[in-house]
């Protein structure tokens, strides 16, 4: 089986890479293909990839997406340079705060009233559903369609908001497993107090020494040029595994040390490779979308009900996060098109599916929740990869209609 999904995936690599600029016109994201060829060749397809469904295989789920996401959040942290990171603080924090709060109450309301569900399990899907994911993100923040397209500003916001909300989610997630299960709320607050203070403390250290030994490396001539891909992959695995053993949140712990190291290297003069990592790490989505395309869970969502699942991702991708963002866009200072883009392009991915299979494995699996999660994580990469080219010409078309009421006014 392991050398059938290296050789798809190789071959859906070479694909992507050889028509990559087809690709990023096309209503079609690298991750939506990858989606797609695991449903093609999953157990509901050819049956060329023989996996277990979601429901069954959640625990190498769950670690293959800590993995991913923690190569996401550090080519997040290194996607701009630390005074443009500096600069967002504060309406970063505002989504942060303000929006993730928003979305998972939102998230939560809509599964009871779409699924039928008690609290408990509509906490589950609210706290699961509502960051944002960094790896279906990129699509629209990075690639020269976005860049020549959407203000730098706004694509900073959705990059940053999208790689520190996926740690700082943790709390909520463990609010909803005491509402669901036998975890109290004193035990919860301090197990949140605990992992997300613990992974700044872990993040900093760890960043700061890795960019302090780079730079003293690069300065005493002690080290051999090399892609500095290399070098933060190694850094975002170790924080990854010093997490791990100290039992504090991976994910945060990983961004927090890439902005550090962002700081405390020398990340400004290495322009030209920080676009080959992110266009390296951009491969990095393959596979595990790949796999989970093979292992939906289909008889799940059938037994969900067609409707009442309908129910739920409209009800999700239209008013867990648009509405929010519309909200706070005096606040953020967006104008109605920033606004709009910033409030529709939140989808839902890779950081969902980890905490959905954290929630599966800390109190074993419901399929009701497994089901109604990854079938909004499926139908986020669908609608959002489909909308990704129609939406970046709606953005430019806007602005275009904005300089020209500008210029008849003057």
């Amino acid at each position: 089986m392991l050398d059938v999904l290296l050789t798809t995936v190789g071959v859906l690599a070479l694909v992507v890479a050889a028509l990559s600029k087809c690709i990023q016109r096309a209503p079609l994201t690298a991750p939506l293909l990858a989606l797609l060829t695991g449903v093609v060749l999953g157990p509901a397809g050819l049956g060329v990839i023989d996996l277990p469904t979601v429901v069954d295989g959640h625990k190498e789920l769950h670690e293959a997406s800590r993995l991913l996401l923690a190569v996401s959040v550090m080519a997040v942290a290194l996607r701009y340079r630390f005074c443009d990171v500096r600069a967002q603080v504060k309406p970063v924090m505002l989504l942060l705060i303000l929006a993730m709060a928003g979305m998972t109450l939102v998230t939560t309301v809509v599964s009871a009233a779409a699924l039928g569900v008690g609290l408990g399990a509509a906490a589950l899907l609210g706290a699961a559903l509502c960051p944002t994911d960094p790896v279906l993100a990129s699509s629209v923040v990075t690639g020269e369609p976005a860049e020549k397209t959407v203000a730098a500003r706004t694509r900073q916001l959705l990059s940053l908001e999208s790689g520190a909300n996926d740690g700082l989610a943790l709390p909520l997630v463990l609010a909803a497993i005491a509402i669901a299960g036998p975890l109290s709320g004193g035990e919860a607050v301090l197990e949140s107090l605990w992992q997300v203070a613990g992974a700044t403390l872990l993040g900093a250290a760890t960043g700061w020494l890795g960019g302090t030994v780079l730079r003293a490396a690069e300065n005493h001539r002690t080290m051999q040029p090399g892609p500095l891909l290399l070098y933060t992959l190694m850094l975002a695995l170790l924080v990854l595994g010093l997490s791990g053993l100290l039992r504090v949140d991976g994910v945060l712990a990983v961004f927090v040390a890439g902005l550090v190291f962002n700081a405390a290297g020398s990340i400004d003069e290495r322009t030209t490779e920080n676009k080959i990592d992110e266009a390296i790490n951009r491969f990095a989505v393959l596979p595990l979308f790949v796999v989970f395309g093979a292992m939906v869970p289909w008889q799940a969502w059938a037994d969900l009900g067609w409707w009442r699942g309908l129910l739920l991702v409209l009800g999700v991708l239209l008013l867990r996060r648009l509405p929010v963002v519309l909200a706070l866009k005096r606040p953020l200072a967006l104008t109605w098109r920033d606004a709009l883009f910033l409030g529709w392009f939140g989808p839902i991915g890779v950081s969902a599916l980890f905490y959905l299979t954290m929630e599966a494995h800390r109190l074993s699996a419901d399929p009701r929740v497994l089901a109604a999660g990854t079938l909004v994580i499926a139908a986020s990469t669908v609608v959002h990869g489909v909308t990704t080219t129609s939406g970046l010409k709606a953005y430019r078309t806007a602005g275009r209609r904005a300089r020209a009421s500008e210029s008849g006014t003057g």
